[in-house]
């Protein structure tokens, strides 16, 4: 069996500068991509997911509340949809897609090119462990570990390379992760309370 590091929605939407920041967000993307060149065998694949909005329903709202609904966001075609620069992105083996006609926060709801899903591609490279890093940790990185640990995966979250969101909604994220069975290791960055 192996193991895989699976990268959540490192965009640049979602770090400064793009339509939804999130602070730190910048830091995360450079903190993964020198964590792949500090222990390059550290894992076995590498895979990665991107919000890949095109007409995500009321998950955009001209007045969001930052909980369920947001500003518009990673909309296909633009230039907030693509990875932040500081990601490094060659050895990311498949990308996930997720959202175009719903909100979709964990990347197990996202197809790579050709239709597949990222559980089947995980066990198709029998994959049991994984590694999730990205942003943001009390929505997307949360809704993406609680369904590795539901597929049966072994599954931490390496806090230190995530970017939150706010501290209530991260508070809920880490409680669900402990209820799960689910590894943290570090703190996430996030906004002051």
């Amino acid at each position: 069996m192996s193991n895989a590091l699976i990268i959540v929605d490192v965009q640049k939407d979602f770090c400064e500068g793009g339509s939804l920041a999130v602070a730190g967000g910048a830091g995360v993307a450079a903190g993964i991509s020198r964590l792949l060149a500090d222990e390059p065998d550290r894992w076995d694949h590498i895979v990665a997911t991107k919000d890949y909005h095109i007409d995500p329903g009321t998950h955009f709202a001209d007045s969001p509340d930052y909980v369920s609904t947001w500003p518009r966001h990673c909309v296909v075609g633009t230039p907030g949809s693509e990875f932040h620069p500081e990601l490094a992105t060659d050895r990311i083996e498949a990308i996930f897609h997720k959202g175009e006609y719903s909100a979709a926060y964990s990347g197990f709801e996202g197809q790579a090119e050709g239709g597949e899903s990222l559980v089947d591609w995980l066990r198709r490279h029998g994959v049991d462990r994984v590694d999730v890093v990205g942003i943001a940790t009390d929505h997307c990185v949360r809704a993406t570990a609680l369904d590795a640990a539901r597929e049966g995966f072994a599954t931490t979250v390496l806090l230190d390379l995530t970017a939150a969101v706010a501290p209530d909604t991260t508070d809920v994220a880490l409680r669900a992760f402990e209820g799960a069975g689910i590894t943290t290791v570090g703190a996430p960055v996030s906004k002051a309370a």
